[in-house]
This record gives structure tokens, C-alpha cells and sequence, in this order.
């Protein structure tokens, strides 16, 4: 049992009387599922209820994902009027994305927007191209960046405008640079410098829920990543 904040492995990025972003590490799951396993919702909600004191249930509203092999900022809403706020800016997509990845190969151009339209495929939980006309599609939207390349890696800047199911990681190996590690979208297990995939949400930006005010959240790289295309 979590006695105190302290001993808690959670690193907060910012809170408020409305929101909370936290940081997610790759691996753990957002929201618990019927595995049982640790998941960011339950330490989040462990760390208000110690931090102020609540009895009983604490309400913390579900905002946005990261597949659980994804690291990077998380935003929750503490209260119903944040949720309510945060969630019309997803669904408006005045909310911006950043990522950073590691992908295998070089992009064919060094900056680009891909625009694809995708449905989920919920047997084998992997995105799918499909015509735009049919039922279901939905309209997938990145632009990306390219910062570096060594060998047969390329480091990625990506700005996200929309936020479909698998979307960085299935645009992103179309255009023949699966992200690495990403045995789901035909990478391998190639990049020694990590045992996950190589990709993190690493810039959020948004208006506060009760301020006329934009609040940017942004966490550096991971130190493995950085330090590999450093080292020359």
C-alpha cells in the first residue's frame, strides 16, 4: 500500500485545480484493462487521493492515449468541467502533438505531411489503409521532420493533427521507415538502444480549462536516443 507521495514513482509535469500531466514510460498501460496490470490512471488517482486527502472514489477523466509500448506526456482532468473543456479541444484539434522517433531507414523526403485514411482492424489491433469512401475510415494527418540520421536509423520531429489508432506508427511504414522495434508494423527488433519502440510524445500544448491561457508541456528525449546519434 502507497503510503505517501514520496514513495511514489510518478513524475508530475504539471497540475492545477482543473488538469494534471504526467509523464508515462514506455510499457505501462494509460487505463487498467482485465490483465490486472499496473496502469498511469490508478497512481494518478493513488497520488490525489494522498495528496489531498480524498475518501472514497476520486474522479480523474480519461483525456487521450498512448499505446502502452509509447512513452511521453500524458494530460488528465482532475474535475468534470476540465474534462469537459480538454475533451472539445481533442475533438476540435486545437490541442498540438509533438513526437519524436527513431525510425528504421531514411524518409524519402526531409520533411513531408502524410495523409492516409485508416480503420482499426480489433482481431489482430493494428491499423489498416482503406478507401476513403468506405464506412469506418477515418481521415489520419502528421507532417514530420527529419533531425538526423546514422546508419540505418533516422530521428524524427513529428506533429500530429489528428489521433487515430496506431496512426505514427502505421503512416510512418508506408512510406518504408517503420518505427523501430516495431515488430507490429514490420521493423524488428533492430534498435539496441532501446527494448521498446522508439516512439514518444514529447510536446502538448492546449488552452487551461478555466484561463484564457495556453499551457506547453515538453519533455526532452530519452537519454539512449539522444546518445546514439550523438556519438559519432
Amino acid at each position: 500500500m502507497i503510503k505517501s507521495i514520496e514513495s511514489m514513482n510518478l513524475k508530475i509535469l504539471y497540475e492545477d485545480n482543473h488538469l494534471i500531466a504526467v509523464y508515462k514510460s514506455a510499457g505501462v498501460l494509460v487505463q487498467g484493462d482485465k490483465s490486472g496490470k499496473t496502469n498511469l490512471m490508478d497512481e494518478v488517482k493513488a497520488y490525489m487521493k494522498i495528496k489531498y486527502k480524498k475518501p472514497g472514489n476520486v474522479f480523474l477523466g480519461l483525456l487521450h492515449r498512448l499505446d502502452r509500448p509509447v512513452s511521453g506526456i500524458v494530460l488528465f482532468a482532475k474535475t468534470s468541467k476540465g474534462a469537459a473543456r480538454l475533451s472539445e479541444q481533442f475533438r476540435n484539434r486545437s490541442i498540438k502533438k509533438i513526437y519524436h522517433a527513431i525510425v528504421v531507414g531514411k524518409p524519402p523526403k526531409q520533411k513531408d505531411k502524410l495523409v492516409h485514411y485508416l480503420k482499426k482492424d480489433t482481431n489482430n489491433k493494428k491499423a489498416l489503409a482503406c478507401e476513403e469512401q468506405i464506412a469506418g475510415c477515418r481521415r489520419a494527418e502528421l507532417e514530420y521532420r527529419l533531425l538526423k540520421t546514422k546508419n540505418n536509423f533516422s530521428f524524427l520531429e513529428i506533429k500530429l493533427a489528428s489521433g487515430r489508432f496506431h496512426q505514427i506508427r502505421f503512416q510512418l511504414a508506408v512510406i518504408g521507415c517503420p518505427i523501430a522495434n516495431d515488430v507490429k508494423y514490420g521493423a524488428g527488433k533492430n534498435f539496441i538502444g532501446s527494448k521498446n519502440i522508439t516512439l514518444s510524445a514529447t510536446g502538448l500544448s492546449f488552452q487551461l480549462a478555466t484561463k484564457n491561457e495556453w499551457k506547453n508541456i515538453s519533455i526532452p528525449v530519452l537519454p539512449e536516443w539522444k546518445q546514439y546519434f550523438d556519438n559519432e
